[in-house]
């Protein structure tokens, strides 16, 4: 597969070649979504925790007698009704990760990947210098390719400049090509690739 190589100012200079393997799978929606839940859901911490009734300290005693006052009748301060009463099917710390299998994680990745493509959403840039760590010289290299949306930018190496450059955007993503992940493809309109992050990527997946 040949795609266009261009350079920061948006300008053509000459073509690259996907490898097919990893460019040009079959689009797997089932898959990407499996590798989407699994991301996410490993992202979750799951430490939030409340105190059940058991739990809470005191209302040992009942707080008046049963019958007689002309209130309702209550056998402990700490049940949920009350303030600083213990919480019902209170939330406890638990492992949400799930497990994917590293083929299949691969797969889902390149077949994102493969999507971007057909759908003229990738951009390979021949190379990324700037001349100094601005912000602005990375919103300029945006505007020149007209992405107002929700943008990944796959790069190689230690990208210091480019990475502090980039901070201050908020529909900007900067991430290694070894750590790209199915889930910054979906959620990213458009994606940006230096031509040695793509060689990194295609020795990273191509089978």
């Amino acid at each position: 597969m040949q795609v266009k190589l261009y350079n920061t100012l948006a300008n053509e200079v000459g073509e690259i070649t996907l490898n097919d393997a990893v460019f040009a799978c079959d689009y797997n929606e089932p898959l990407i979504h499996q590798a989407v839940v699994t991301y996410q859901a490993n992202q979750r911490q799951g430490t939030k925790s409340a105190l059940t009734r058991t739990e809470v300290r005191g209302g040992g005693i009942k707080p008046w007698r049963q019958k007689g006052t002309g209130r309702a009748r209550q056998g402990s301060i700490r049940a949920p009704q009350w303030i600083k009463g213990g919480v019902v099917f209170a939330p406890k710390p638990r492992d949400f990760s799930k497990k994917i299998n590293k083929k299949m994680k691969a797969a889902a990745f390149c077949s994102a990947l493969s999507y971007k493509v057909a759908n003229n959403e990738l951009v390979v840039v021949d190379e990324l210098k700037l001349e100094a760590p601005k912000t602005k010289l990375v919103a300029q290299i945006l505007k020149n390719f007209n992405f107002d949306k929700r943008t990944l930018l796959i790069v190689t190496g230690e990208q210091t400049d480019v990475v502090r450059a980039s901070n201050n955007i908020a529909k900007l993503t900067v991430v290694d090509a070894s750590l790209a992940n199915v889930y910054q493809l979906v959620s990213n309109a458009n994606v940006i690739a230096t031509k040695e992050a793509v060689k990194a990527i295609e020795e990273a997946y191509s089978l």
